[in-house]
């Protein structure tokens, strides 16, 4: 075969390439590689690791070192996830949790939408005497969460409150998930006195907690 003739058959292998790579079939792929299935029984195994840490069930601890997840928007912690792993937000015990070997997206979404989804009551149900099971109420005594209140003067906060954050975090302090704002009501209160002391709200505008465990979706 003459050289020309192999130059042409190279040169049309070339073009074909080339509107293989057109921007719009670029940007379908990348749409295709961002659509990760969210899978609930693979986020729960996931949530293994970080239950060390955050509790069985995403509870936090109460000294305030660790958050609350549970109940928090899925946007909202995949999104604090994400600027773990590019250092957006520098967090040092993340570090090690966080890279995208240890945490890849399907990885992160599921446990996002895992953590949304539990509901953790502030007390116990009635117990039922006819059918009493004392494992099963051991069990349901784990996930219940009653978060201390901080001292201060409490209609002085919610004045301040109203008038600094409710904006953004609700009039309820539950936080508003369609934009990914977090809910300050039921978080640990030692939690929120760094945060706060950031953003300069004292520590009584943090409204009082309803009695209900998870924050509301909104």
């Amino acid at each position: 075969m003459k050289l020309k003739q192999l130059i042409g058959i190279a040169t049309v292998f070339i073009i074909a390439g080339i509107a293989l790579q057109s921007p719009s079939s670029t940007a379908a792929g990348n749409a295709d590689s961002a659509a990760v299935m969210v899978d609930l029984d693979y986020g729960e195994e996931i949530n293994e690791t970080c239950a060390a840490c955050h509790g069985e069930f995403g509870e936090g601890m109460p000294d305030g070192e660790y958050p609350r997840l549970a109940g928090l928007p899925q946007g909202y912690i995949a999104k604090q996830l994400r600027d773990f792993k590019t250092r957006a937000r520098l967090n040092i015990p993340m570090l090690p949790y966080t890279s995208e070997r240890e945490l890849p997206e399907q990885d992160l979404v599921s446990v996002a939408a895992y953590l949304e989804q539990i509901e953790l009551p502030t007390r116990l149900p009635p117990i039922d005497e006819d059918n009493f099971d004392a494992f099963a109420r051991l069990q349901q005594s784990k996930r219940v969460i009653n978060i201390a209140r901080l001292d201060g003067d409490i209609q002085a906060g919610e004045q301040l409150y109203q008038k600094d954050c409710s904006s953004c975090h609700a009039r309820d302090g539950y936080g508003k998930a369609a934009r990914q704002i977090p809910p300050l009501a039921g978080q640990h209160s030692a939690y929120l006195p760094p945060g706060r002391t950031a953003f300069s709200i004292p520590a009584a505008a943090i409204p009082e907690i309803p009695q209900r465990g998870t924050p509301a979706r909104r």
